[in-house]
C-alpha cells in the first residue's frame, strides 16, 4: 500500500487526505500548527490519522509522496528534508486532478482578478444548470469535492503556489488574467520565477482545450513569443482589437467571439464596474462559451452578478461618505484598478506586510484622485516615503481602529474611504479576509 503524507490541516490538507483515504492510501496528516475543529472532524470521521502542533520527521519522512498545503514554502525545514530524501511533493490540484474521471475543469490563475472570474464563470454555470463544483483558492477543496461527489465540471481558481505543484494535471479551459509582480519573497524576490510559475497554466494543454489571456498584458505576450502553444488561443483585450476570435472592450461594450458563437454586453448593464472587471468579464464570457454555454445564459448571469465580498465591496454611505472594503488588494497592480475606478475623491487606507513593493504605478493615480493617506501597519516607512510628496496628507497608524479613525477625521461629505492596502495582511490580521470583516464591521458600529 503507497504511504501518503498530507502536510497542512487546512482547507486543502484535510480534502487530500480524505481523497487519499477513499483511494485506498496509507495515509498521515500533519499540520505544525492547530488543524480547525471542522477539518479535525472530518479527518476523524473518516478515520485518517494525524497530528498538530509539530512534525513527526520519522513519520513524514517514509512517505512515497507528499501533498503539500499551498501555504507552507519550499523554504520550510520539513520541506526540504522532503526533498532532500528525492520523495516527490505535489499539490492539492495535481493529486486530485488524478482521480476526477471525465470531468472537465477550467482553472484561473493571474495576479489580481482571479477571485471574481472565478466567482462569474462559476455562476454562469451553475444558472445554466452544469453539474459544477467551484474549488482550489475559494469553495471547497477541489479533493474534498472529487472525493464526496460525482461533478461534470471543476471551476479552480489556482495561485501561483498550487500551480508549483502541479506536473501531469492540465487545464481543459486555462485562463491567465494578468502577470505582476506578487509574492516576490517566495520566489527569491525573481520576477521572472513568479512568471514562470504563473505560466505554469498552459501546461499539458493540447489543441483541444482553450487559454484565455490578457491581449494587453506586455509580460504575457513576451512569454507567449518564447512559448509556442497548440491550445486555442484566445485574447481579450481594451486597447487594440487584436484577432478576430476572441474579446474586446471598446469603453462602452464588450464584444466576445469564440468559434462562430458571440455575444456583446453592455456594460452599463453590469453591477460590477470599473475596467478590471471588464477584463473579468470578458475572460468569463470566453470560457464560458468555449464550454458550450448559450450566449443568452452567459448575458442574463452576468448582468445579474453581484460584485465579491472583500474586492470593491461598498460596505456602507454614512453622512455622505462611502467605505469601501477592497482588503483582497494585496498587491500594487490590484490597488491600481482600484484607485483607477474611484469617481469620488478619496481617503485611502494602505499598509501591512511589504512584499517587495513598487509603488510607482500608483503615485499618477494618488496625486490625481486621494487627498489623504493612511498608513496601517507595524511598519509604515516604505509607504510614508513613497507618497510624503504625491499626496497632501499621510498619516501613520498602527492598528485598525486607528486607522480608521483617521480616515473618518479626514473624509468629507462626498469622499470615498477605500481599504485597499496593497500589501498582505499578516502583521495585524489572519488573513485579508479577517482584515476586511473588522474593517465592515467598524463602519457598521463607528462610521
Amino acid at each position: 500500500m503507497k504511504h501518503l503524507v498530507v502536510l497542512g490541516g487546512g482547507i486543502s490538507g484535510y480534502g487530500s487526505a480524505i481523497l487519499a483515504k477513499k483511494e485506498g492510501f496509507e495515509v498521515f496528516l500533519s499540520d505544525r500548527g492547530r488543524i480547525a475543529d471542522r477539518y479535525k472532524q472530518k479527518l476523524e470521521e473518516w478515520e485518517v490519522p494525524y497530528e498538530e502542533g509539530a512534525h513527526n520527521e520519522e513519520r513524514i519522512l517514509a512517505a512515497d509522496e507528499v501533498v503539500k498545503s499551498p501555504g507552507i514554502p519550499d523554504s520550510a525545514p520539513i520541506v526540504r528534508k522532503i526533498r532532500e530524501r528525492g520523495i516527490p511533493v505535489i499539490s492539492e490540484m495535481e493529486f486530485a486532478g488524478r482521480y476526477m474521471g471525465s470531468a472537465k475543469c477550467i482553472c484561473i490563475t493571474g495576479s489580481n482578478g482571479k477571485t471574481t472570474t472565478t466567482s462569474l464563470i462559476y455562476k454562469i454555470l451553475r444558472d445554466a444548470g452544469l453539474n459544477v463544483a467551484l474549488g482550489g483558492n475559494i469553495g471547497e477543496s477541489f479533493a474534498y469535492s472529487v472525493a464526496t461527489g460525482q461533478y461534470d465540471w471543476y471551476v479552480l481558481e489556482l495561485s501561483s503556489f498550487q500551480l508549483d505543484g502541479m506536473f501531469h494535471f492540465g487545464a481543459h479551459i486555462g485562463l491567465l488574467m494578468n502577470i505582476t509582480p506578487d509574492h516576490l519573497d517566495r520566489y527569491d524576490y525573481c520576477f521572472q520565477n513568479y512568471i514562470d510559475s504563473k505560466m505554469r497554466i498552459t501546461q499539458n494543454q493540447g489543441e483541444a482545450d482553450f487559454f484565455i489571456f490578457s491581449g494587453d498584458d506586455a509580460v504575457i505576450g513576451a512569454e507567449l513569443k518564447k512559448r509556442p502553444l497548440t491550445s486555442h488561443l484566445l485574447p481579450f483585450t481594451a486597447m487594440e482589437k487584436g484577432s478576430s476570435e476572441g474579446a474586446h472592450y471598446d469603453g462602452s461594450n464588450c464584444s466576445v467571439k469564440v468559434g462562430d458563437k458571440h455575444l456583446t454586453l453592455d456594460t452599463e448593464k453590469m453591477q460590477i464596474k470599473g475596467l478590471h472587471n471588464c477584463y473579468n468579464t470578458m475572460a468569463a464570457a470566453m470560457a464560458a462559451l468555449a464550454a458550450g454555454i448559450p450566449a443568452e445564459q452567459i448575458t442574463r448571469s452576468i448582468y445579474a452578478f453581484s460584485p465579491v465580498e472583500h474586492r470593491l465591496e461598498p460596505v456602507k454611505e454614512v453622512d455622505g461618505v462611502l467605505w469601501i472594503n477592497d482588503s483582497k488588494a494585496t498587491n500594487v497592480d490590484s490597488v491600481w484598478y482600484a484607485l483607477e475606478s474611484m469617481t469620488r475623491p478619496v481617503v485611502w487606507i494602505a499598509g501591512g506586510t511589504d512584499k517587495g513593493n513598487d509603488y510607482e504605478p500608483l503615485k499618477e493615480f494618488a496625486r490625481k484622485k486621494v487627498h489623504t493617506l493612511v498608513c496601517m501597519g507595524l511598519d509604515n516607512t516604505k509607504l510614508i516615503q513613497a507618497f510624503t510628496d504625491v499626496i497632501p496628507k499621510v498619516v501613520s497608524t498602527t492598528s485598525l481602529d486607528a486607522a480608521m479613525l483617521a480616515a473618518r477625521q479626514a473624509a468629507q461629505s462626498g469622499d470615498v474611504v477605500l481599504l485597499s492596502p496593497a500589501c498582505a495582511s499578516f502583521d495585524l490580521f489572519k488573513n485579508y479576509e479577517n482584515r476586511g470583516e473588522l474593517f465592515k464591521q467598524w463602519v457598521v458600529e463607528h462610521a
